[in-house]
């Protein structure tokens, strides 16, 4: 590969709150070798090889989006690498990190991680990270998965809505632990837990609502989870644990809590959970199901303040997708139908039209979807900053363009979205993996794909 040199009047470094003048090098490794001040002029008899001038575009590190569901092998129907990774390249995800289900077999012994890769190879536009699974009885399997490379560990407290994968008894979680506690990994929660089963429920309103699915869902599934885990998690204070998906905001004490007293907690929500309210969803619309739900406006106000005051450390998609019919939506059946968001392609921009009403400013997100985000994969020191050193993964990006958000737009397989019809403000023009050009919002893709598994 040959060189490659970005130069532009706002590029998005490390440590500095605005986009500045700065041209970037990526050398034929695909790392990046060189970071100066100062746009500057190309000059043909010295500046070989790939040149780009972003001009007054902005130059920022690719989103490590650490939560996707790509399904393959085994659902591949519902999504799989090739699709899910060219609609986050799309996007500006330079790198995707993928969860051991809803894929079969799912990603809990070091013979199913073997199906993965080899269903990976030669798929991905985007790098692609795997986390291991934690489910009753596999603990023998989980320092040989740590040694052959997951990121971590995902486990459910909750039933997960695949038999495959079935949740684990605090028990189970706690054996899981006394094993990673000494590895260097992170076990993430499904943060949903019911320690107080009640009667069964009255009959409820119909399936179209909700309102109906929202009460189902009640935030004390969370807050009981997340007092277990920190529980758990004072008997083996040297493993860091994460919550995924924060959706209830009266779990944010407890979280505080854990936080100051010293544990090693870190906790992501969705572009969801942030950009959408139950306020608004009206009855028979299953696109907008996922576990746990989008709650009222009121909450998402208070996730807001807690990603930006740091009690929420990142965001991520939860890029959960199926095939249509699981959807339900014909019958309109919000309580039958798949739980799951397809948002690959689309955070950033959401974010950002989002963000923009709050104050909030590129680099604040760009810390949280790829800085952040990198280092609770492990990735830290090789994605989601422009830094000598890290690969070469960058985003031309222009803040002022709008657009309308088209199923003709989305780039993942089944093309349904809540999103569908909002108008968002920030596209991605260009996205380069490790210094070679991936998508060109004008021309789409023309290279084969080249990411890497990581």
């Amino acid at each position: 590969m040959p060189t490659t040199t970005v130069t532009g009047h706002r590029l998005l470094l490390p440590d500095s709150p605005d986009p500045r003048p700065a041209t970037l090098t990526v050398d034929p490794s695909g790392k990046i070798s060189s970071v100066q001040e100062g746009w500057r002029k190309r000059d043909p008899a010295s500046d070989h090889g790939n040149w780009i001038d972003a001009q007054d575009n902005i130059v920022i590190p690719g989103l490590v989006d650490a939560h996707v569901h790509l399904n393959e092998p085994g659902r591949t129907e519902w999504e799989g690498f090739w699709t899910g990774t060219r609609a986050a390249a799309a996007g500006g995800v330079t790198c995707v990190v993928d969860m051991p289900l809803n894929s079969i077999p799912p990603t809990c012994t070091p013979a199913n991680l073997a199906l993965k890769r080899a269903a990976a190879s030669g798929q991905c536009y985007t790098d692609v990270a795997l986390w291991g699974g934690v489910i009753p009885g596999n603990q023998a399997h989980l320092k040989p998965l740590v040694d052959a490379g997951v990121k971590g560990f995902k486990c459910f407290l909750i039933e997960s809505g695949v038999e495959e994968f079935p949740c684990v008894s605090e028990a189970d979680a706690q054996a899981a632990m006394e094993i990673l506690q000494d590895l260097p990994t992170v076990l993430l929660f499904h943060a949903e837990f019911d320690a107080t089963p009640a009667d069964p429920p009255a009959p409820a309103p119909p399936s179209t609502m909700y309102s109906t699915f929202l009460r189902s869902r009640p935030e004390k599934l969370e807050t009981d989870a997340i007092s277990l885990i920190t529980k758990l998690q004072r008997l083996y204070p040297a493993l860091r644990c994460h919550i995924v998906h924060l959706s209830a905001a009266s779990a944010l004490p407890l979280i505080r809590a854990a936080k100051s007293s010293g544990l090693n907690l870190t906790v992501e929500t969705c572009f969801h959970y942030l950009c959408l309210s139950a306020d608004d969803i009206p009855s028979g619309r299953p696109e907008f199901k996922c576990c746990p739900p989008i709650r009222e406006n009121v909450n998402r106000e208070l996730l807001w303040e807690a990603l930006l005051d740091g009690t929420i450390d990142c965001v991520v998609s939860d890029h959960s997708p199926c095939i249509t019919e699981l959807k339900k939506i014909d019958e309109g059946d919000i309580m039958g139908a798949w739980g799951g968001i397809s948002t690959l392609g689309l955070g950033l921009s959401l974010l950002w039209t989002e963000g923009s009403k709050r104050g909030v400013s590129l680099a604040q997100i760009l810390e949280w979807t790829s800085k952040k985000t990198a280092e609770h994969a492990g990735l830290g020191e090789v994605k989601g900053q422009l830094k000598v050193g890290f690969d070469g993964d960058f985003v031309i990006w222009d803040p002022s363009a709008e657009f309308t958000v088209t199923k003709d737009l989305l780039q993942f397989k089944n093309k349904l979205s809540p999103y569908e019809g909002l108008i968002l403000r920030g596209r991605v023009e260009q996205t380069f993996v490790r210094g070679s050009l991936v998508y060109d919002h004008r021309t789409g893709f023309e290279r084969a794909p080249s990411g890497r598994l990581l």
